[in-house]
């Protein structure tokens, strides 16, 4: 392939490379760069070089280098983290921004060797050890010395209830236990000992100094550092150059004057006129402030469909992701009765290689507002979702708080600011580990119960790609929404994209929302061709079932109940008065 078709390659799997002085840049802008697309990029590295160079993309200047900044004094928050620390000071401690992981421990367990990994962990990531204070009126980032933790094991092997709930409210109680960003840790761990060789480790904390992928990070190295010291052979993993601390002082000083206002030109013109809210019919109005309660409900889409969505991906040159999106929008569309749709994704947020193995708040929020006028057939969305995609993507270095901040976006405490939707896909395999004599798989937490969750969305679709299928679950706020509503809604957006596969041209308002059941209702409720024994009118009719049933109840509406004796005195009071007023027939 020339280098063209390279680029050409990875733009359409959403990722960037850019040349940054003598150095081949890059950055999986909407998920993981897999390992075999990172082999190709190394493998065909200096011919990219060579082209950018050569070519007028070289001339583009890039973000200046990540540096390391001294200590000394306390250091200014990310973007990101300021919105979380504001948060915090109006709700101190709210639980909602916890992440908690549970992992569980099959096997001869060494706790002296878990604990020192911990340790290692702890003194090799400075965002474990940070707390944030307030200096001159502005909160800054403070981080403490590595300090040694001792991890004691909770014994419930002898639990005389039930080990599995037990162990499952132990692990909710954590998860909303608050913390203090002043005065940190912002790290909690607790080992549980629920038999012999099985335990359950507990890792809990603030997403200010977190995300999804930082839990991944610290997963790998955990079984890195332990495997070295469950062997007591020389630790695999130096101390790191650069740490989150030196990303939020390199945003801060990159992301203002030109090059903000280039990025926040854009954004400008894609969201001008965008609605406030995405009006979805809920079952109740929305409350004048987001108790953030919420339930998730399953999905799954089977193999044939996920691999036809796949082969359709491919006809059009996009992502996976970008087709169930339009698949998603489009169904958002007919719900709302709405033809201009903004749906949130989250973006890693790591488009420097520096920034791949820190522990931190990267993660980032796009706005993806598509334009479903017209009545397209499929395949034109999904051209226009790609579009928009890769558009926000070449955009994706403003924060979403700042985003909102800069344009001036009407705050509101009934929802979110912008986008009350999202839609995340990970493509990346969840990690099961094999190490000195131990295995590790996940455990379900408190919060993963389906009903005692929090949701920060009106509705949050997150999906996983599983081998040929792909499942995940639909985050609802249970103040708009009852669980049958979201189940309706998630089975009619797997028929959705079961129709879609089947046949693109097939425009989005044609696509059939009902099942065989329900259209079946619908035709039994619309015949017409039933007799009635009697040829007199309605109202004649009705004054026969009042003469047979008069004490029957024909009308109810709450506690409220009406016999048909008492609706016919009524209709008749309501005719003669209407008589009266000199209404006559037709």
């Amino acid at each position: 392939m020339t280098p063209v078709e390279l680029l050409t390659k990875f733009r359409n799997l959403d990722v960037k490379v850019w040349l940054e002085g003598e150095r081949l840049r890059y950055s999986a802008v909407s998920g993981v760069l897999t390992p075999d697309l990172r082999a190709e990029l190394v493998a065909k590295k200096e011919q990219i070089v060579r082209f950018l160079r050569s070519s007028a993309a070289a001339d583009v200047t890039g973000p200046p280098a990540l540096m390391r900044v001294n200590r000394a004094s306390g250091l200014p928050l990310s973007f990101a983290q300021q919105r979380l620390w504001f948060l915090d000071q109006l709700e101190p401690g709210t639980p909602l921004y916890n992440i908690s992981q549970a992992v569980h421990l099959s096997g001869v367990l060494d706790v002296p060797a878990l604990e020192n990994s911990l340790n290692a962990l702890i003194r090799r990531h400075e965002s474990l050890r940070t707390y944030f204070r307030v200096e001159a009126g502005k909160p800054v980032q403070v981080i403490q010395p590595p300090q040694t933790i001792n991890l004691d094991v909770e014994d419930l092997s002898n639990c005389s209830e039930d080990r599995p709930a037990e162990l499952q409210r132990l692990l909710h109680e954590e998860e909303e236990r608050p913390f203090d960003l002043a005065t940190g840790p912002l790290l909690r761990l607790r080992l549980f000992r629920l038999g012999e060789g099985e335990h359950v480790l507990a890792a809990t904390m603030h997403h200010i100094i977190s995300d999804g992928w930082s839990m991944s990070v610290l997963t790998r190295e955990l079984g890195r550092f332990y495997d070295a010291y469950a062997k007591h052979q020389p630790l695999p993993l130096q101390d790191l150059e650069l740490q989150y601390a030196d990303y939020a002082v390199w945003q801060r000083e990159w992301l203002q004057g030109e090059v903000l206002e280039q990025q926040l030109s854009y954004w400008r013109e894609q969201l001008a006129g965008a609605p406030a809210v995405l009006a979805m019919p809920a079952d109740r109005l929305r409350p004048a402030i987001q108790s953030h309660r919420g339930a998730h409900e399953a999905v799954w889409f089977d193999a044939a469909t996920t691999q036809a969505l796949r082969k359709l991906s491919r006809k059009h040159n996009t992502t996976l992701f970008i087709t169930i999106l339009a698949a998603f929008q489009a169904l958002l569309s007919r719900w709302s009765g709405e033809q201009d749709i903004v749906v949130g994704t989250a973006v890693a947020g790591r488009n420097r290689a520096e920034t791949e193995g820190l522990i931190g708040f990267f993660v980032n929020t796009l706005p993806l507002r598509t334009d479903l006028s017209g009545n397209p057939r499929f395949g034109e969305l999904v051209k226009r979702v790609t579009d928009v995609c890769l558009e926000a993507y070449e955009h994706q270095d403003v924060p979403f708080e700042k985003l909102v901040e800069e344009l001036g976006i009407q705050r509101d405490l009934s929802r979110t600011p912008l986008v009350q939707v999202m839609m995340v896909l990970q493509n990346t395999a969840d990690e099961e580990l094999e190490l000195a004599g131990l295995r590790l798989s996940n455990v379900e937490s408190g919060k993963d119960n389906a009903q005692n969750k929090t949701a920060k969305f009106d509705l949050l679709l997150s999906l996983t790609e599983r081998g040929e299928s792909i499942e995940g679950r639909l985050e609802y706020s249970v103040d708009l929404f009852d669980r049958e509503t979201v189940r309706r809604f998630i089975q009619q957006l797997q028929r959705v994209l079961t129709a879609v596969g089947e046949d693109e041209e097939c425009r989005i308002g044609a696509f059939s929302l009902l099942s065989e059941e329900e259209k079946g209702v619908l035709v039994e409720w619309n015949r017409k061709e039933k007799q009635f024994e009697s040829s007199g009118s309605l109202a004649e009719l009705f004054e026969q079932e009042v003469e047979s049933s008069r004490d029957a109840i024909a009308l109810q509406y709450g506690e409220e109940e009406i016999s048909y004796g008492e609706l016919n005195r009524r209709a008749n009071q309501l005719a003669q008065r209407l008589l009266r007023m000199g209404v006559g027939a037709e």
